[in-house]
């Protein structure tokens, strides 16, 4: 490709709103361009590499054993009512009607319809297992998109559905896909953790994992075991906890001294209660009013932890817990936000495993300005189940090995569910086994943000210069840079080692523009092409200069060298 005919708009600045590295990047060496709010549209440098990553994708699962298809974006209502999910997907759904009144969605996955395609076309155990996949633009109504194509309101995802007909087909399915998974991201150059994760709005009956970029610019905390393999969003990140002797700390607590009242005029939280009382936010106890399913319940944590509110829904089976509002609380507690306590609370309290272990704390004294000093668990307010409801934090020691964790950042790239029969059951997927018995097809799902590669592959190859590509997705192998196309010794070697090049397969852009070398070699490094060669005064030696975008130091080789060592990559 000659770049004078290339769609390439570089920028020597991106928008001020742009705020993630990678959207900054892919918006100045004219990758993307915004149409709308996390809508954008992909140019020729962009989607080369969509293409790239793509076929990556299609090779793995090909390889994987699943089969390709394309299910129409535009989906009936009525799938999704009958699913559950309808409600429960919230605004996120972008929902439309046709002329006769019939109401649609724009399919953010495809759970529904590739379950009532099978429902219609499978019906014997002989034809299963069956694993199908399609990669097509998907649709979600974010509330805040932004760092540029990590969160976005269209996207490009490849989402892929096993059907077995037992759970142990469907452990094999599993972890086939994740192994293909690993094959993926490791061939698109990202350095990635499996972590276990929470299923959200796919729901399931089994376990799941996403696949986490690491980077500093992600939206998903990871708890990270130094030593063994463990790794978990933080969202479901456990820790290895002590065992209570309940009864043992509860003659302690009987010996202590009963709560004190103790005046904090105008102090509310953690932090301002640490400085006015001179004690660690480890020894209060935070009682937070929730509305779970619309029923009001504590959940107490301690002052130096988190309530994790996906842990509290899985934990009560609940379909909503939010945070109460102010008004809310007053009701509830006789006191303003921040002087709740469990003490003499008459609604339900969630106690984290934690808190049940301290022998005293200080709480809310559930009057304004005022707290309560050596509270004891199950001595002044009841302890019943005591689990995990906190978020991880760094130190907590691994659940495997009790290693002290870390706290990472990442990127979701991908994600593998196991469905069971959330959805066979709700559409009315079976078949018939060996004794002619009617069961319900076991499900799994599969999905890959595609064009979130393109971030996250962004937000980990780049210097101060600009983007540099794995060769695997580069949208050229080669950049070539003539010095001056007006010197007849260099316009001719470089006219013959573009035709070589090519003829050979390998992909390059040929920067023919009359321009400044220092114009060029900037696009160069911006664009981050994995090899640019320079055809400069050498030339009427037969030699170039060889820069790898990855390397800071250039070199000088015969054009016989540089080709064999291309084509030598290329066979790769």
């Amino acid at each position: 490709m000659k770049q004078s005919r290339l769609l390439m708009p570089t920028l020597r600045e991106a928008p001020a709103d742009a705020e993630a590295q990678s959207h900054r990047l892919l918006l100045r060496a004219g990758f993307i361009r915004q149409l709308a709010s996390g809508v954008y549209t992909y140019l020729p440098l962009g989607w080369r590499v969509l293409q790239k990553a793509s076929a990556i994708v299609r090779e793995e699962m090909n390889l994987a054993g699943a089969q390709e298809l394309l299910m129409p974006a535009m989906q009936p209502a009525e799938l999704w009512k009958k699913s559950g999910r309808y409600e429960v997907y919230g605004p996120e759904l972008i929902r439309l009607e046709d002329r006769h009144g019939r109401e649609f969605a724009l399919g953010p996955t495809h759970e529904e319809v590739i379950t009532a395609l099978v429902r219609d076309e499978i019906s014997s155990y002989r034809q299963l297992p069956l694993t199908l996949y399609q990669i097509q633009t998907k649709f979600r109504d974010e509330r805040r998109p932004r760092f540029g194509l990590l969160r976005g309101r269209e996207f490009l995802m490849k989402d892929a559905y096993s059907f077995d007909t037992d759970w142990d087909g469907l452990d094999a399915s599993y972890w086939a896909m994740h192994a293909a998974y690993t094959r993926i991201f490791t061939r698109c150059g990202l350095d990635f953790r499996s972590v276990h994760a929470d299923a959200g709005a796919i729901g399931g009956e089994g376990e799941t994992h996403e696949f986490m970029a690491l980077a500093d610019i992600g939206e998903d905390t990871i708890a990270v075991c130094p030593v063994g393999d463990y790794a978990a969003n933080l969202e479901k990140a456990g820790h290895k906890e002590v065992a209570l002797r309940l009864e043992a700390a509860l003659e302690v607590r009987e010996n202590q001294p009963a709560p004190e009242l103790i005046s904090t005029p105008d102090v509310h939280t953690i932090q301002e209660l640490t400085s006015f009382t001179g004690i660690p936010t480890n020894q209060f106890i935070k009682t937070l009013i929730y509305l779970i399913d619309g029923k009001p319940t504590a959940v107490l944590v301690r002052g130096d932890h988190e309530v994790n509110e996906i842990k509290v829904k899985n934990y009560m089976k609940a379909e909503t817990v939010e945070l109460a509002d102010a008004k809310t609380v007053l009701e509830i507690t006789g006191a303003p936000v921040g002087f709740a306590g469990p003490v003499g609370l008459h609604i339900p309290l969630l106690i984290d495993s934690d808190v049940a272990r301290m022998d005293t704390a200080m709480t809310g004294a559930n009057q304004a300005d005022y707290h309560l000093s050596g509270v004891r668990p199950g001595i002044d307010f009841p302890l019943q189940d005591a689990p995990d409801l906190r978020n991880a934090i760094a130190g907590d020691p691994c659940p495997h090995c009790g290693q002290p964790m870390s706290l990472v950042k990442g990127i979701e790239i991908g994600h593998v569910f196991k469905l069971g029969t959330k959805y066979s059951d709700a559409l009315g997927a079976v078949f018939s086994d060996a004794s002619g018995q009617e069961n319900r097809m076991v499900m799994g799902c599969y999905g890959i943000g595609i064009s979130r590669l393109l971030s996250a592959v962004a937000e980990q190859h780049h210097d101060g210069n600009g983007l540099i590509w794995p060769s695997s997705l580069a949208p050229y192998q080669v950049h070539l840079v003539p010095l001056s196309l007006k010197d007849e010794v260099q316009s001719s070697l470089v006219t013959k080692l573009y035709e070589q090049l090519t003829n050979l397969g390998i992909e390059v852009l040929l920067d023919d523009r009359d321009e400044r070398a220092g114009i060029k070699f900037k696009d160069s490094d911006l664009i981050g092409i994995p090899v640019r060669i320079v055809i400069g005064k050498m030339a009427k030696d037969g030699l170039i200069e060889w820069k790898e975008r990855c390397k800071p130091e250039a070199e000088v080789l015969s054009v016989e060298a540089a080709v064999s060592r291309l084509t030598e990559h290329h066979r790769q």
